[in-house]
Formats: C-alpha cells, sequence, structure tokens
C-alpha cells in the first residue's frame, strides 16, 4: 500500500470496492444462482441487487428464505464456503481492465496531489481483487469484511478507515453503490455520493451514474468543501 502522506486539504476519500471500483455483482450473481439453482430453485437478477451491501451470511439467509428452505448449521456453511469458491474462480481471471471506467482518473489526481483515500468494503475479498487489478498498493489504508464485526449500514468500515487515514469522520468522502453503504456513510457524518441510479441513492448527497459524470472540478470543490 502507499505510505502514508500529510493531507494538506483535511480531506480524505473512502471507496468502497464491489459496483464503484470494480463491478464484481455479476460474479456474485454467477454464484449465487448456481447456488440456488443447485438447491432447486431459481435466483433472479432483481434479487442480486437487493444483495447490494449486504454481508455474505446475510445474502445467504435471504436466498434461503426466497426459496423457502432451511439448512443445518454445517450445511449453511458448506454452501456458503462453495458460493465463495465459485465466486473466487471468476476473480481470478481479473485484472486491471476490470476497473470501471473513469475510476483510474479520480484515484490518480488523488494521488499526485497527496489526498489520502481508503477501501472500506464489506468484502473479505477486497484485497487479493485489488491485487488482481493492480490497485492493492495504491491505497493508503484498506478495511474489508475481515476487520469489521457490524455490517452496513452500520458506519464501522467507514470509520475504521477515517480512523487509519488520521482524519475526522466529517471530513471524508464516501464513494458508494448500495443504499446501506449510503447511509453508512451519512451515519459516519461522512460526506455521501452514490455511484448509480438516483432514484435508488436519493439519500446521498450528491448521485452520479458512473465516474466518468465526475470531474476533476467536482473534485476540487469538495477539497475546498463547496456545493
Amino acid at each position: 500500500m502507499s505510505q502514508s502522506r500529510p493531507n494538506r486539504n483535511n480531506k480524505a476519500f473512502i471507496f468502497d470496492l464491489d459496483g464503484v471500483i470494480v463491478d464484481t455483482a455479476k460474479f456474485h450473481f454467477l454464484a449465487w444462482r448456481k447456488l440456488a439453482n443447485d438447491l432447486g430453485f431459481d435466483f433472479t437478477e432483481e434479487q442480486n441487487e437487493q444483495l447490494k451491501g449486504v454481508s455474505r451470511v446475510e445474502s445467504l439467509k435471504r436466498i434461503l428464505n426466497w426459496g423457502n428452505l432451511e439448512l443445518e448449521e454445517d450445511e449453511f456453511q458448506r454452501q456458503m464456503a462453495m458460493k465463495n469458491e465459485n465466486y473466487l474462480s471468476y476473480v481470478d481471471k481479473m485484472d486491471s481492465k476490470e476497473i470501471l471506467p473513469g475510476v483510474q482518473k479520480i484515484l490518480k489526481y488523488l494521488r499526485e496531489h497527496k489526498i489520502p483515500f481508503a477501501l472500506g468494503s464489506a468484502s473479505k475479498n477486497a484485497r487479493p481483487i485489488l491485487k488482481k487489478i493492480d490497485l492493492y498498493e495504491k491505497f493508503d489504508a484498506i478495511v474489508d469484511g475481515t476487520d469489521v464485526k457490524k455490517a452496513k449500514p452500520d458506519p464501522e468500515v467507514f470509520l475504521i478507515a477515517a480512523e487509519k487515514l488520521e482524519t475526522n469522520p466529517q471530513n471524508c468522502v464516501v464513494f458508494e453503490d448500495s443504499v446501506a453503504g449510503i447511509q453508512a456513510a451519512n451515519i459516519g457524518k461522512m460526506t455521501s455520493i452514490g455511484i448509480g441510479e438516483k432514484t435508488v441513492l436519493e439519500e446521498a448527497d450528491y448521485v452520479f451514474s458512473d465516474f466518468t459524470e465526475i470531474t476533476i472540478e467536482f473534485i476540487e470543490n469538495l477539497l475546498r468543501n463547496e456545493n
């Protein structure tokens, strides 16, 4: 990871991973659908959307509920592990081409201007993914599902990231694609930027469909605390 750098602007940025830096939602969907199909029922893309920002354990609970199925604890754990193996088989093929359009431009600007930034993700696979796409060394701090006990909308993941960046939470800007993530940023008193649909992420301070819509001027205005 990058060495810590002086935060002259007293600002720091925190990025979610799935749906913000890369689109691994498609891999989660394929892995969850295989699990559901193997258990004898279907799993739709619409249902997959409801799992954004949700932990693996809670996701499986919801899927089993949709399929009207209950599993013993041992089988529950086995299915969860199998899902993760299937997901990682897709992740293993990832490279830097998987980085979503416009993201590199923003990260490059932050690095060049010595503005610290962290990853704040619920994914327990965040570190290997960042290594696959050649971004692991770029972040000043990484907080993922192995570092937190509380799922979003609890702000724990972002608060830990702010602490690692040695920045007050209210001076942090969070990029998120899920409702739970936006709520977590808001609860943490951070500036929330939604990546996705405005009708879905209406609680965010700002919403963009993707990073290609975010200009350097917008980032500079955030650094100056301008709306």
